[in-house]
């Protein structure tokens, strides 16, 4: 395998391991500066160019992309992924994750346990938001921090008041949550490796501080996770479609509570903590899965005409609930069904002969407007806009046609976006 370890800091401990543990296995490896690549665009051919040179082909790539450049970071492995390279981790998920908000607002909707969480912008909405996540003490950070740096505690609603309205005052979005105080000071570092927890540790914060991370000063130690929290951490990885994560849990009295998703984890703390060849679990996984490269499915399943892809929930009452998907008939509707979800189970290319449940949402393929045609008439959106058909003047003329009145200026009041 040949591979390329994307990564500004080809000294720090995690690239030297990941590459040291790729030679130990007889690979060929090369830390490439991210931000030394120019994206080449043009029909049929995406192309990359490294320090002025085209890039020569690679099998995988192992993304290190800092928050620090993240647009650019993405952008580069987004162009390996139209090269039909082996990203282990792909530039949406790499996107997803670092965005605090967006990954909680994802991993909401599936289930899995995360501390109540809230976003507000304007000022009246602040007191109302701390009250609705149990009032203080409560968590507020930057929807961009990493390492805890952006992550503070305010122990009472004034102090809360003023560190958001500072924080809005220089432009920064910032989350309100629920502080969990049965997990004060320590969290769950678990590391995700396709569909495995490979190594675990706890992180326990010193002295006054409340944040445990490992760059704060807080100390680890190895832990053995139960069936639950191994679930939950590698639920929430492949949620984000992350195939390499650092999944940070609390340990809620409710459960496990997902607190971030890391793409780019450090394995300093966790192999030291462990003792455990995390990085060789890595290379490993990326050399036997290179043959099958991140492709975006909606987009590749959309290119036909009036087909695409759609989730359809089947409500109470619904005529399917009790049939097979055989018995469904959907197939005689052109319509295949990709993946089944029943609360948290999940079932990728159900059998025909699994049955259907109310409440149950199925992943489709097919004709659109068939697959328009099963959602119930009184839960299906009642203004659906019927399209017209183009002018045949030019919509300017058309416009003053209508009206009657003296054609527009060439140039207008206000300015428009393009």
């Amino acid at each position: 395998m040949k591979l390329a370890i994307l990564s500004c800091s080809p000294k720090c401990y995690s690239t030297r391991r990941l590459t040291e543990a790729a030679e130990q296995r007889g690979h060929q490896v090369k830390v490439l500066n991210t931000l030394k690549f120019a994206i080449d665009l043009e029909q049929g051919k995406p192309d990359l160019y490294f320090r002025q040179k085209r890039l020569s082909s690679y099998d995988a790539v192992l993304p290190r992309i800092g928050s620090s450049i993240t647009y650019f970071g993405t952008a580069v492995v987004r162009q390996f992924e139209q090269m039909d390279v082996f990203c282990a981790n792909s530039s949406a998920s790499i996107s997803n994750s670092r965005d605090k908000l967006r990954s909680l607002q994802i991993l909401s909707r599936h289930h899995i346990g995360i501390p109540q969480t809230t976003f507000v912008r304007d000022k009246k909405d602040v007191l109302p938001a701390i009250e609705r996540v149990g009032g203080a003490p409560v968590i507020i950070k930057l929807i961009e921090g990493t390492q805890g740096i952006g992550v503070l505690l305010a122990e009472s609603v004034s102090s809360a008041e003023a560190i958001i309205e500072l924080l809005q005052s220089q432009k920064q979005s910032v989350l309100i949550q629920k502080f969990v105080a049965e997990s004060k000071g320590r969290d769950i570092r678990a590391f995700v490796v396709g569909n495995q927890v490979v190594g675990a540790m706890r992180r326990v914060a010193q002295g006054q501080e409340f944040r445990s991370n490992v760059h704060r000063g807080g100390l680890t130690e190895p832990v053995i996770l139960d069936a639950l929290y191994r679930e939950t951490a590698v639920r929430a990885a492949q949620i984000m479609g992350l195939k390499v994560a650092g999944v940070d849990l609390l340990e809620g009295k409710n459960g496990p509570q997902v607190v971030e998703v890391n793409s780019s984890p450090g394995l300093e703390g966790i192999e030291a903590c462990t003792q455990l060849d995390i990085a060789g679990a890595i290379i490993d996984y990326i050399a036997a899965q290179i043959d099958f490269p991140e492709i975006d499915l909606r987009q590749r399943l959309t290119v036909s005409q009036g087909y695409g892809v759609a989730e359809i929930y089947i409500p109470v009452g619904s005529e399917y609930i009790g049939k097979t998907i055989q018995e469904s008939r959907l197939r005689d509707k052109d319509i295949t069904v990709l993946t089944r979800y029943r609360g948290t189970t999940v079932i990728p290319n159900p059998r025909s002969n699994r049955q259907l449940q109310a409440g149950d949402r199925l992943l489709c393929f097919g004709k659109l407007d068939l697959m328009r045609d099963l959602i119930p008439a009184k839960v299906r959106r009642k203004r659906r806009p019927k399209v017209k058909d183009l002018p045949v003047l030019p919509v300017a003329d058309e416009v003053f046609k209508e009206g009657k009145s003296t054609p527009p200026s060439i140039f207008p009041q206000e300015a428009e976006e393009d």
